[in-house]
């Protein structure tokens, strides 16, 4: 992998890992566009590890709140308390669903055609609720069953091209919450979630002579920076606007890739 491409790849990962767009989808379509190599699902895992520097880093405010009020027995009942309690139990699906469906994210399911159809289901998924959806309750207003639908939601990003913040945004968004509120929680359930598959798949990427060294160091320093950037402007966006832009893109993406894919192009 040259320098180019890891820069390429870290500018993708850090630009869609939080919008509802699927950064696997597109560190899989953008290599296969410019007539590169797959980097490979363990790659792109790894890669995760700069975008989840960028949430905690953004919410480092949050999480020590969070983990300051666990910790204080008057504060256990509190909201910051529960949010905590919250992302541990909505990460359970997607780290069990990981282990047992391993084998079939890295090879089957990471096709061009699966990702063109899971562009298209969850963009029209998100425009039903984006239409249905009350938008009415703030992210104090969660409860575990909530945490737990969220999180169970959350184990179909597995499915490259459904997306990862596009599905939680989905279900959070159908339980009632606004779209800031359902964004801001997906952002920090994405923490463990990120953090583990990272660490799990760094080993496999440091044998690869051609991913470790440099261009992994670059890609995560750009994958990082660029996810901080876009993590703040989603949440700005979605305080006065829709997810409506987003369904158009996915639409639109997964439409153009089923196009090329029917011409064998892709």
């Amino acid at each position: 992998m040259t320098i180019l491409q890891a820069v390429v790849l870290g500018l993708v990962q850090g630009l869609t890992e939080f919008l509802p767009i699927s950064s696997t989808a597109h560190l899989r379509i953008v290599p296969a566009l410019l007539g590169w190599h797959d980097a490979g699902a363990a790659f792109t895992a790894v890669l995760q590890l700069g975008t989840l520097a960028a949430v905690v880093g953004f919410f480092l405010r949050d999480l020590l709140g969070m983990a300051k009020a666990t910790l204080d027995p008057q504060q256990r009942r509190g909201p910051e308390a529960r949010r905590l309690l919250y992302m541990i139990l909505g990460t359970f699906p997607i780290g069990i669903a990981g282990l047992l469906f391993k084998h079939s994210i890295e090879g089957p399911l990471r096709s061009p055609a699966v990702i063109a159809t899971s562009l298209i289901v969850v963009g029209l998924l998100m425009a039903l609720v984006e239409r249905l959806a009350a938008h009415r309750r703030g992210i104090d207003d969660m409860t575990m069953r909530d945490a737990l639908l969220i999180g169970l939601a959350q184990a179909l990003a597995l499915v490259p091209g459904v997306s990862r913040s596009g599905i939680t945004l989905v279900a959070a968004m159908a339980l009632g919450l606004r779209r800031d509120a359902a964004a801001r929680f997906s952002f920090l359930l994405s923490v463990p979630a990120i953090g583990a598959a990272g660490i799990f798949e760094l080993k496999d990427v440091l044998r690869e002579p051609n991913l470790a060294g440099a261009p992994l160091f670059i890609g995560l320093l750009v994958a990082g920076i660029s996810g901080y950037l876009s993590i703040a402007w989603l949440l700005k966006f979605l305080r006065t606007r829709t997810t409506m832009p987003f369904v158009v893109y996915r639409v639109a993406m997964g439409a153009a890739l089923l196009l090329l894919i029917a011409r064998g192009q892709l």
